[in-house]
C-alpha cells in the first residue's frame, strides 16, 4: 500500500476551509484520483460529550487531534491516493491556545507539553498545510452563533502556531487568487504524489 499524499486545512470558524476541500476534492477527482476527505470532529467531539469552540479543555483537544489522526489513517488504509484533512493537527492546538485565552485561563505545563508533542508527531506527514485567513469584512452565515473575538483568536493562534512551530504553509486569503492558487498548488502535489 502506497503512502498517500496528505493535505491539511487550519483556520478559524467560516472562513471556507470546508469549500476549499471540494473544490480540490472534485479538482484531483477530475484527474482520476482516488480522494478521500475528513471532517466535522468539533461536531463529533460534542456527540461524545465533550465542549467545542471557547469551552475547548485539555480532553476534548487531545480526543479531537487523536480522532484526526485516526480518520487520517483509515482513510490512508482505503487506497487513496489523496487525503484531505479538513482541520489538521495543529488546528486543535490553536483552538484550545484561543479558548484558554479567551477565558484568561492557564494551562498545566505538562499538559500543554503533552498536546504539542501529540500534534508534533503528524507535522511531518502533511505534504501541504493550507491556512485560511481571516477577512472579518465576509459576513458569517447568521444561522452561526459566533463570538467575533473568539473568532479572531483563533486566526491569531493558528498563524502565531504555523510560525513558532515553523511549518511550511501556504496563507490562503478570502480572494479569488488567493483560492485559485491553493487549489492548483494541491492538484500540483497530488498529482507529484502519485506519480512518484
Amino acid at each position: 500500500m502506497n503512502t498517500p499524499v496528505r493535505i491539511g486545512v487550519l483556520g478559524t470558524h467560516s472562513t471556507s476551509k470546508t469549500t476549499l476541500l471540494k473544490r480540490i476534492e472534485m479538482e484531483l477527482r477530475g484527474h482520476g484520483l482516488a480522494v478521500a476527505r475528513t471532517g466535522r470532529l468539533a461536531k463529533r467531539a460534542v456527540g461524545v460529550g465533550l465542549p467545542k469552540m471557547q469551552h475547548h479543555t485539555e480532553m476534548s483537544t487531545e480526543w479531537i487531534i487523536a480522532q484526526g489522526i485516526a480518520d487520517e489513517i483509515a482513510c490512508a488504509a482505503q487506497g487513496t491516493h489523496v487525503v484531505l484533512a479538513d482541520r489538521a493537527a495543529p488546528d486543535a492546538l490553536a483552538y484550545y491556545f484561543a479558548a484558554l485565552e479567551f477565558r484568561g485561563e492557564h494551562a498545566e505545563p505538562m499538559a500543554m507539553e503533552r498536546l504539542r508533542l501529540l500534534a508534533a508527531t503528524q507535522y511531518a506527514k502533511y505534504d501541504l498545510l493550507l491556512a485560511t485567513v481571516l477577512d472579518p469584512s465576509v459576513p458569517v452565515d447568521q444561522g452561526h452563533d459566533y463570538d467575533a473575538r473568539f473568532r479572531a483568536l483563533v486566526d491569531q493562534h493558528v498563524h502565531a502556531l504555523l510560525e513558532d512551530e515553523k511549518l511550511d504553509h501556504l496563507r490562503v486569503t478570502s480572494h479569488s487568487r488567493s483560492t485559485a492558487a491553493a487549489i492548483q498548488r494541491a492538484v500540483e502535489i497530488g498529482l507529484k504524489g502519485v506519480a512518484a
